[in-house]
């Protein structure tokens, strides 16, 4: 979507999406840390014999919330994965190790 902006110079075209993206939405940062975090999220999962479906309907969210999750697409913060944790049976320092 091209839009306008006013400026003191007259008129500057833009792409409204292109700027949101770039400028406005905050960049995720996948660090090695946060990967090996989220691969050990998913093998507490199956290690506890759970399904995606299962533990989302058990946290009251959706399967595809905990498949961003599991694939690094989704951030989560900590008191999150004290929820995954206590639901998979592990202690809060196997995610952290």
């Amino acid at each position: 979507m091209v839009k306008f902006i006013s400026t003191l110079y007259g008129s500057l075209e833009y792409n409204a999406m292109e700027y949101y993206t770039t400028n406005v939405m905050p960049r995720a940062i996948y660090t090695k840390e946060h990967n090996a975090i989220v691969e050990r999220l998913k093998t507490a999962r199956i290690e506890a014999g759970l399904g995606q479906v299962e533990v989302a309907k058990k946290l009251g969210k959706t399967q595809s919330y905990l498949s961003k999750i599991e694939s690094g697409q989704r951030r989560f913060d900590v008191l999150q994965l004290k929820e995954f944790a206590k639901l998979y049976k592990k202690p809060l320092d196997y995610f952290v190790k």
